[in-house]
């Protein structure tokens, strides 16, 4: 493997988890779609990046050849997001690098933040919190509960997509994708997945994986 990831829970509420990791070796790998956003942290040749990135809805595979670069991240829960940089300005690839990075701080929206560390991450959450730069909207759960909130069509429209950058469509699909893929990397068979996950047939989940997963046909059982 490429990576070797080390990841904790939080108990920040808007925070999935806390992760580090670090490059062992070249070569191409899979960033399979994802719903959530995260903050990464990257220490590579003496230079520390600092990059927001949002939601993913493909699947994509990226040659690394950073040998030895650090990575630390903070990856929120779906529906928490940054009102200065949305997620459905940062889908796909459109990640913002945050300027005037040294090894000990960044500025961020005006104010200069010291760079936080695997240990001490949720303290740097909660301090964004409380500064109004991280936040949630309740209606995201809500929607994603399939309860209906009292508002009018547009108006859950336009929070839902502010909050996570995606419809709630493609949530599912990416969700039904990476639930199949945990499947059958168990040993699941695939018309067993097709069934457990919901897809109409063996087709359909060959193209939802395809898309969302993974870059490959599966091979018809016997």
């Amino acid at each position: 493997m490429i990576f070797h990831v080390e990841a904790r829970l939080s108990d920040i509420p808007l925070v999935e988890r806390i992760w580090r990791t670090q490059g062992d070796r070249t070569g191409e790998f899979i960033s399979q779609a994802k719903v959530t956003s995260e903050m990464v942290w990257t220490t590579y040749d003496g230079k520390i990046t600092f990059t927001v990135r949002g939601p993913e809805t493909k699947a994509t595979i990226l040659d690394y050849r950073s040998v030895g670069a650090e990575f630390l991240g903070i990856t929120f829960k779906l529906g928490a997001f940054m009102p200065h940089l949305l997620p459905k300005d940062l889908r796909d690839g459109r990640d913002v690098n945050v300027p005037e990075v040294t090894r000990r701080s960044f500025w961020l929206y005006g104010s200069k933040w010291q760079i936080p560390d695997y240990e001490n991450a949720d303290t740097f959450v909660a301090s964004l919190i409380r500064e109004g730069l991280l936040m949630t909207d309740p209606l995201v759960n809500t929607m994603l509960e399939g309860r209906s909130p009292r508002l009018s069509i547009r108006s859950v429209q336009y929070r839902f997509l502010r909050a996570t950058g995606l419809t709630n469509k493609t949530i599912q699909q990416i969700e039904r994708a990476r639930y199949a893929g945990s499947l059958l990397q168990r040993g699941v068979s695939i018309l067993d997945t097709v069934f457990e996950a919901g897809y109409a047939d063996q087709a359909h989940l060959t193209r939802s994986l395809k898309r969302f997963s993974v870059k490959r046909q599966l091979n018809s059982e016997v």
